[in-house]
């Protein structure tokens, strides 16, 4: 069953996710990979304030190619990122921002898992090599901040419509379907260690 999700999301509403559902996103989100994870943090640690208020919204590990028209920005790509490479931040950021949803690929660490139970968060992995479709599913580029790190690092503000197919794949439960997948393949190892003799 498919559903059509607004944003901000609220607590009761990611609690109420299960792993395996297929999600759609309406409203604001924000692309943000390792750099601006390391930048909103300092702005945090030194109390300054960050450019956006990320309370119940979603954050996409995605470096999107941009491109410019008059004084405004359109979305040419926006595959995801691969999220481990946010693992070390993301508990942090999950405490310390308070977003509902994290957007990537490939899941993330048992750490993070942990945050996203505590905080009322989940993980929505959109499927990689699909830059186009993403594109296709945001509406609007509001704005950009920390652009000196560069176009895929920058802090994108963008407006979701019907954004996705996106798939629940950490729940706020602690549930998390890459951990169940690792445990079926641990499992199936000593057969397939004597079907191939090794």
């Amino acid at each position: 069953m498919e559903k059509i999700l607004d944003l901000p999301l609220d607590e009761k509403t990611v609690r109420q996710l299960k792993i395996g559902e297929t999600v759609y996103l309406n409203g604001v989100f924000f692309t943000a990979r390792d750099e601006a994870h390391v930048k909103a943090l300092e702005y945090a640690k030194h109390g300054k304030k960050i450019p956006y208020d990320f309370k119940g919204l979603a954050i996409y590990h995605c470096g999107p190619i941009m491109t410019k028209e008059g004084d405004k920005w359109k979305v040419i790509a926006a595959g995801p990122t691969t999220s481990t490479r946010m693992n070390s931040l993301e508990p942090m950021f999950i405490e310390k921002f308070r977003v509902s949803a994290i957007i990537g690929k490939g899941g993330m660490s048992k750490p993070t898992v942990d945050a996203m139970q505590k905080f009322g968060c989940v993980y929505f992995a959109f499927t990689g090599g699909a830059a186009v479709l993403a594109a296709k599913g945001i509406k609007e580029v509001l704005g950009v901040e920390w652009l000196e790190l560069g176009m895929p690092e920058a802090l994108w503000a963008l407006v979701g419509e019907k954004f996705g197919p996106l798939t629940v794949t950490i729940d706020a439960h602690g549930n998390s379907l890459y951990e169940d997948v690792m445990k079926e393949v641990e499992k199936n190892i000593p057969r397939a260690k004597e079907i191939l003799k090794i």
